[in-house]
């Protein structure tokens, strides 16, 4: 393992959280100020949970985080998050119902990748289907005024995405984390502002 990816490793398991993806989440919120007390928050593809586990520390009682994965995580965490082992893009009861009061949600974050294959095109049109999924889930639940994080994978559809996605925030910024692994492919794309679904 190289040093950088030990050092995020290490750390994260010394301040226990689930992943050392969490850094990532911190970076974004150091620059663009994503969080507030008192927030609502839907974590997208959440699991193991590190992101989970931030927001609910950053929107503290008074907030909550819904945090949803297919996956299982074996995290425990405190009464203000919900983790639900779901699919984040069905109409699942269980999810409607996770989400009616929290909705809508001040921000709403997707760490989400596909499995990759080793293939680059491949790769970069999976997460780019990943990413226009958790953007219809923004334009229905994001509040108006509220912001929007995405993973994606670098690759030729990168602008057109931007392009369907930038009328709708009042800032759209492109961000690679230092905490990103070198040879890592993905960045994030941020959504700050939202102006709605019908702009």
């Amino acid at each position: 393992m190289k040093q950088y990816q030990d050092k995020y490793f290490k750390r994260a398991k010394k301040e226990n959280y689930a992943a050392r993806s969490v850094y990532k989440l911190k970076e974004m919120d150091k620059r663009f100020k994503l969080f507030k007390q008192g927030q609502t928050v839907l974590d997208l593809g959440a699991a193991p949970g590190s992101w989970t586990q931030f927001a609910g520390e950053k929107v503290g009682k008074n907030g909550h985080v819904l945090g949803v994965d297919i996956q299982e995580t074996k995290h425990s965490f405190p009464a203000n998050i919900t983790f639900l082992q779901a699919d984040v893009f069905s109409d699942a009861p269980e999810l409607l119902e996770a989400m009616e009061p929290l909705k809508p949600f001040d921000l709403i974050i997707s760490d989400m990748a596909p499995k990759t294959t080793g293939i680059k095109f491949a790769d970069q049109a999976n997460s780019l289907e990943l990413c226009e999924r958790a953007f219809e889930v923004a334009l229905k639940y994001l509040k108006v005024g509220g912001h929007f994080v995405v993973k994606i994978f670098d690759g030729p559809e990168i602008q057109d995405y931007r392009a369907l996605v930038r009328p709708h925030f009042a800032k759209l910024k492109n961000f690679k984390p230092y905490s990103s692994r070198n040879e890592s492919k993905e960045f994030f794309i941020v959504g700050l502002g939202f102006r709605g679904a019908d702009v």
